[in-house]
């Protein structure tokens, strides 16, 4: 497509070269479209919430002013066998497929990966393999992409790879699809799915991704509520997302809600710098100040989540700006045992949105 030349134009680097791109250009090319799903946009345009889910799903040039990396997580560092990835000794993470119901404007760094990724899975067998030398491995979450855009009976063949090993004693789902297209949980076929599960000895559990309470819809929680009573479990992460979340009030209304209908959350991950991306992060300081304020508003059994910086040296959880001017963290999750559970701090920098904006102490301090 042309660029109208009397429209505003910015070159872009797109993964396919530089080119000049206008506002309207941008709604419309293949990488970076508006994408979502007619259920989404009608729970977020009917809700009160629009002004602040509207940067979820509508692109902008803000997006190309960011800066940030194509792949924060350390994803192509531990993939061990193709669509499967082994950070942490516990967890494997498999990545059933590349897509979703619908796109996220901060998960930029997926839609650049593209379709033909080397990261999802190619060879169920392999995994299980691996799988099966590893029994240090007690579970693995499926994800991707989000595993419920699959058909139900690809996702039997997944567990018929993954049911036969006693050391696992969990399978995960995580998916945005309950936000996006609950009725996707309609499927009476699902039950048989978990019914599986459950008759191997594991428990089932999905990771649900709700941001905000306006994408809580009813259809979502009737799907949960009916869902829980077959046995299937919930967790719920969260991204601390500028213009959209990053207020106390509405986080806190998110967990309630959550807690409600039985999901516990458990992170509050500080947005990553990823290319595209990096102007929905928040600042340390004011993310503390977000927890803080949630566990103000929240009592004392709704206090069950962790605010997260999936950091690619591991899961750091970030505790406080102490009067030191440092930055107190700990370890949540690490590839080093030693490590987990360590306290650690870094003198804190005003506007600093990451570990790595912060300075590194020359002692043994630990990141």
């Amino acid at each position: 497509m042309k660029t109208d030349p009397r429209l505003p134009s910015k070159i872009i680097n797109f993964v396919e070269g530089a080119r000049a791109i206008s506002p309207s250009e941008l709604e419309t090319n293949n990488i970076t479209r508006y994408r979502v799903t007619r259920f989404y946009r009608e729970q977020i345009v009917n809700s009160e919430y629009y002004d602040q889910l509207k940067f979820i799903v509508e692109p902008s040039f803000e997006e190309f002013d960011s800066t940030g990396n194509l792949d924060t997580s350390g994803e192509h560092d531990n993939t061990v066998v193709t669509g499967f990835q082994h950070k942490y000794p516990q967890t494997g993470l498999l990545l059933a497929t590349d897509r979703c119901a619908s796109y996220c404007r901060y998960c930029f760094r997926k839609r650049i990966v593209g379709k033909e990724s080397d990261e999802i899975a190619a060879d169920l067998g392999q995994i299980a393999r691996y799988i099966g030398n590893h029994p240090e491995m007690t579970n693995v979450l499926v994800s991707g992409g989000d595993p419920f855009v699959l058909s139900t009976r690809r996702l039997h063949e997944i567990l018929d790879h993954l049911l036969p090993f006693p050391h696992l004693n969990s399978i995960r789902f995580g998916t945005k699809a309950l936000a996006y297209a609950p009725k996707r949980f309609d499927d009476p076929t699902l039950g048989t799915l978990f019914k599986r599960i459950h008759e191997a000895g594991k428990a089932a559990l999905i990771v649900t991704h709700f941001d905000h309470i306006g994408e809580i819809s009813l259809d979502a929680e009737r799907n949960i509520r009916s869902l829980r009573a077959r046995g299937v479990q919930f967790l719920n992460q969260s991204v601390l997302l500028a213009k959209v979340n990053d207020d106390p009030e509405i986080l806190a209304a998110t967990f309630a809600k959550c807690h409600q209908m039985g999901v516990r959350p458990y992170y509050l991950f500080q947005g990553r710098p990823v290319k595209g991306a990096s102007h929905f992060q928040v600042s340390l300081r004011r993310g503390l100040e977000i927890t803080r304020g949630i566990n103000q508003r929240l009592s004392g059994i709704q206090k069950t989540f962790k605010y997260i910086m999936s950091h690619y040296t591991g899961k750091i959880e970030i505790l406080d700006l102490g009067v030191d001017g440092q930055v107190y963290m700990r370890y949540h999750q690490n590839k080093a045992k030693e490590k987990i559970g360590k306290i650690f701090s870094r003198p804190y920098l005003e506007g600093a949105s990451w570990l790595d904006d912060l300075p590194s102490l020359s002692d043994a301090n630990g990141a």
